[in-house]
């Protein structure tokens, strides 16, 4: 007997499917419709965008039947369905209308395809049709390939370098060039990129709103979001280059471009939860169209599992501390010129933008405290313990914001850097003087 889990290739949209219903007299109706959705083992959901003769059908007899096609094998099904409900938000209803936006936006129908709600219905019964059926040869296992991947995941390496060759293992063990890991912060309603591979700059400290594009909306609703088709709403290639919200003759522009491809023609998001809690996102994407299918998505998501449960150990300081990864420091042949702006924590170090916000007020009280008394060794209780930095009660994520400026540090290559010397303990080294400047 055939299976909905055998078929999913189908519910990828390449190929549009027929929907066929009838009204309470009999008199037949088919018609094209844009999305057939995979929910579990015995559902799917059909995209609801018009109320027209289909849609007046299904409401008086809630039954439908629709035929699908595998793009790559051309094997064809008709599927028996009831109708159950219509869901207009939500995790589901979120992830189709990332899919629709993308359909649309490859057609050119912006203007028509508008998801106004979730079809969902059981399927009763699934039936081969009669079809020409082409060979499929399937690369690599996707399961095989993310263990292998979520193996690196086992070591006991700081967060930094674990996080660089876990995404060039994505690429080494499963194809996926183009990456980046982000880490929530729920207190700014943003995320921030910690980690990234593939791409001509790292983009560490970048920032997405929460529910903005494929990012934003898998942090948002919990659920992975895959797009075969970008859709220009989910692209972040023209957002996000905005200044960081101080008065206008206060600073400069204040931001970090986005690290990604411009013209990607895939990618796929998927929420880090470990203990049904989201820290973060796994992000992917291609410049080839539907890189990311269903066997894609459900093993980048027991790898993006593993992901979220190692950031979890970090942040939590369940684990005893590697051995330290130093990282080089450049000795200053002056002072080092530190500015930092109360109204939003931001930070320049001769004259050039490093960070802002919590991670901003953090970088702050370590350059004070050491350019007052010249101390270096701190510990993560105490920032949790300092009022000053307003840190959120229920969930600070002080190692995050600790990983991104410890990155930020880093990359610049300068005097300043971040060193791990203990567990819950760091280093503050300074190779030179500072003077510091505050507005």
């Amino acid at each position: 007997m055939t299976t909905l889990d055998q078929i999913r290739n189908c519910l990828e949209g390449v190929v549009p499917a027929f929907l066929a219903t009838a009204d309470g007299e009999g008199t037949p109706n088919v018609s094209e419709i844009s999305q057939v959705h995979y929910v579990d083992p015995g559902h799917v959901a059909l995209s609801y965008q018009f109320f027209n003769k289909t849609r007046r059908n299904v409401l008086a007899t809630r039954a439908a039947s629709v035929i699908v096609i595998d793009p790559d094998s051309n094997a064809q099904y008709r599927l028996d369905l009831d109708y159950e409900e219509t869901r207009t938000s939500g995790p589901l209803f979120e992830a189709m209308r990332a899919k629709l936006a993308g359909i649309a936006s490859h057609s050119r129908m912006e203007a028509v395809f508008r998801l106004l709600g979730s079809d969902i219905y059981e399927v009763r019964a699934i039936e081969p049709l009669p079809s020409r059926r082409l060979e499929v040869v399937r690369p690599c296992n996707p399961l095989s390939a993310a263990r292998r991947a979520a193996a690196e995941l086992a070591t006991a390496d700081e967060a930094g370098p674990l996080l660089d060759r876990f995404l060039k293992a994505l690429e080494r063990q499963m194809g996926i060039g183009h990456s980046m890991v982000l880490m929530l912060d729920p207190s700014a309603g943003r995320l921030f990129t910690v980690a990234s591979h593939g791409y001509p700059t790292t983009g560490i400290g970048f920032e997405v709103v929460l529910g903005q594009g494929v990012i934003g909306v898998a942090a948002a609703e919990g659920v992975p979001i895959r797009i075969g088709h970008l859709a220009a709403e989910y692209s972040y290639g023209e957002a996000v280059r905005s200044a960081a919200g101080l008065d206008e003759d206060a600073v400069p522009l204040a931001s970090i471009p986005y690290p990604g491809l411009e013209a990607p023609l895939s990618q796929i998001a998927l929420p880090l939860r470990p203990m049904g809690e989201t820290v973060g996102v796994l992000f992917a994407e291609s410049p080839q169209r539907n890189r990311f299918g269903y066997d894609d998505e459900d093993a980048l998501q027991l790898v993006a599992q593993s992901l979220g449960m190692r950031l979890l150990l970090e942040r939590h300081d369940a684990q005893e501390a590697a051995a330290p990864c130093p990282t080089e420091i450049t000795e200053c042949t002056g002072p080092l010129r530190l500015r930092h702006y109360r109204f939003d924590d931001t930070v320049f170090v001769d004259g050039a933008y490093l960070i802002k916000g919590v991670a901003g007020a953090i970088f702050w009280k370590l350059a004070t405290e050491h350019a007052t008394t010249g101390r270096t060794e701190f510990s993560n209780r105490e920032l949790r313990l300092d009022a000053a930095l307003k840190l959120p009660a229920h969930f600070d994520n002080l190692e995050s914001r600790l990983l991104l400026l410890q990155r930020r540090l880093a990359e610049r290559g300068g005097c300043i850097q971040i060193q791990r010397s203990g567990r819950g303990r760091f280093r503050f080294d300074v190779a030179g003087t500072l003077a510091l400047e505050e507005f």
